[in-house]
């Protein structure tokens, strides 16, 4: 009998390390701050990934409202040290690192300035799997000749893969229509960790026959699934998958890289990468983890949420809801959320749970459970039903439209276009706003993205005001005295 894993040409797995960006916000609530990158950044950069990621995501937010970093510089000061390796960032398409889409000028400013930081490879999603959502990145990404790397977000709609929604012709489409707008790799995405290992098998096994750009897979180990799903998908292919170094891995991470390693020796899909020097690299992660050990959940004794295997909610989602209902002193009533939370969605177009829409569709779930079905309606949920998100996976029923727009400010009539047909450029305007207080585009930039903590963020960053205690680094521990 033939063994996959040794016979036919040799095919190492390339490794993406996320220990950087999505390793650490995912457990320590993207709370890493650049000083504690440096001490190993030369070695990383020797390991042989390849890429790594180190921006994007909740990073710009996080670094300018709770680390008093100003978050153009990490790329930058990273580069310094990370000169081979190149450097990757998740970008949410047109609502770039933000939770609103943005209009065309400033995601033209950003993906621009992005790529003058030190972004060599973006990695496009959108929340609804729009692609009309990724087209002004991309035209970007191509005319600044970097590594344009295009999503297709894996959601479910049963247990496993199948329905009459996220189905495998689903995300053949997806793929043939990525495959067309000119993308160098295709990213599946499992935000939450729910893609089985059989599933994830067939899926790449189909997808291998019907594109020749290199496969990646994202997934999370909040299932408990992760390992597993990776390793069927190296049996069936898969070209690239994202690992965290061991103490930045598992819970809602990402799988460790290290045992990886060690599974692969031997085989053709060997990855090369030395063992023992990435098991150096995380003993400085260990060293470093007191400072952040405050962020990091310890409310559960598992390691895994079982309870996304049924509810397929992702873990920052849960989150968010157990917060809104404890405002509400209603956390007794979580269960019925749960319950909610798949026919808001299906009301809703079926959206993939991530950022935004799986807060959209959550924050709406808990209203009508504390309030009756639409009685009040969240007005980010009102424009994703209105079609200001984009097209959702399935047609939202016109009798639910109805309620949920009957006070709309933007009308009752949902729109179809391309969400960004109907923004107007921003640019000039912030800037007339937030005037002197922008010194350079990427001021200005970040107040686009974030007028409120933006603006506040450049005060702090321009001595306008006092940066508060709890957003300076904190201070070196004094030398002792030998």
């Amino acid at each position: 009998m033939a063994d996959i894993m040794k016979d036919g040409p040799v095919n190492p797995v390339k490794i993406q390390d996320n220990t950087f960006r999505d390793g650490h916000q995912s457990i320590y609530a993207t709370r890493m701050r650049t000083e504690d990158m440096l001490p190993i950044a030369e070695q990383m950069d020797e390991m042989g990934f390849w890429a790594m990621e180190v921006w994007g995501g909740a990073t710009f937010d996080t670094m300018h409202r709770f680390l008093g970093e100003d978050p153009w510089e990490r790329p930058k000061v990273l580069k310094k040290y990370i000169k081979k390796t190149p450097f990757t960032m998740l970008l949410r398409g047109q609502n770039l690192v933000g939770y609103r889409n943005y209009a065309d000028d400033v995601v033209r400013a950003f993906v621009d300035k992005s790529c003058e930081v030190g972004i060599d490879i973006f990695r496009v999603f959108d929340a609804l799997n729009d692609i009309r959502n990724f087209e002004t990145c991309v035209e970007r990404i191509k005319a600044n000749k970097k590594h344009f790397e295009g999503v297709i977000c894996y959601s479910l709609t049963e247990p496993r893969m199948g329905g009459d929604v996220f189905n495998l012709d689903y995300y053949i489409k997806m793929a043939k229509s990525l495959e067309a707008m000119g993308v160098d790799s295709i990213c599946i995405k499992d935000m939450a960790g729910i893609v089985s290992p059989y599933d994830i098998y067939t899926l790449v096994t189909e997808l291998k026959k019907i594109t020749k750009v290199p496969l990646h897979l994202h997934t999370h180990y909040t299932s408990g699934m992760a390992s597993m799903t990776y390793i069927k998908a190296i049996e069936a292919g898969i070209d690239i998958v994202d690992t965290c170094l061991a103490p930045y891995a598992l819970r809602t991470s990402m799988p460790a890289i290290e045992p990886l390693v060690v599974t692969l020796q031997g085989t053709k899909r060997d990855t090369g990468l030395d063992v023992r020097k990435l098991i150096a690299l995380g003993a400085h992660l260990e060293k470093i983890a007191p400072k952040y050990q405050k962020h990091l959940a310890t409310n559960k004794l598992s390691l895994i949420d079982a309870g996304v295997l049924a509810h397929q909610i992702p873990g920052g989602m849960i989150s968010n809801l157990v917060s809104q209902l404890k405002e509400m002193n209603a956390l007794d009533r979580l269960n019925e959320v749960y319950a909610e939370i798949p026919r808001t969605r299906k009301d809703a177009g079926t959206p993939p749970l991530v950022t935004p829409t799986s807060q959209i569709v959550g924050v709406q779930a808990v209203m009508n459970v504390v309030a009756g079905r639409y009685k009040m309606v969240n007005n980010q949920f009102a424009d994703l039903v209105y079609g200001l998100y984009g097209k959702t996976p399935t047609p939202i029923d016109p009798e639910i439209s109805k309620v949920v727009l009957k006070r709309h400010k933007r009308g009752q009539t949902p729109v179809t276009g391309r969400p960004a047909d109907y923004l107007e450029p921003e640019m000039e305007a912030n800037k007339q706003k937030i005037g002197d207080l922008a010194k350079t585009e990427e001021d200005l930039l970040v107040y686009s993205l974030y007028p409120a903590t933006g603006e506040q963020y450049l005060k702090w960053k321009y001595g306008i005001e006092p940066m508060p205690e709890s957003v300076k680094p904190p201070a070196a521990p004094e030398a002792k005295a030998k």
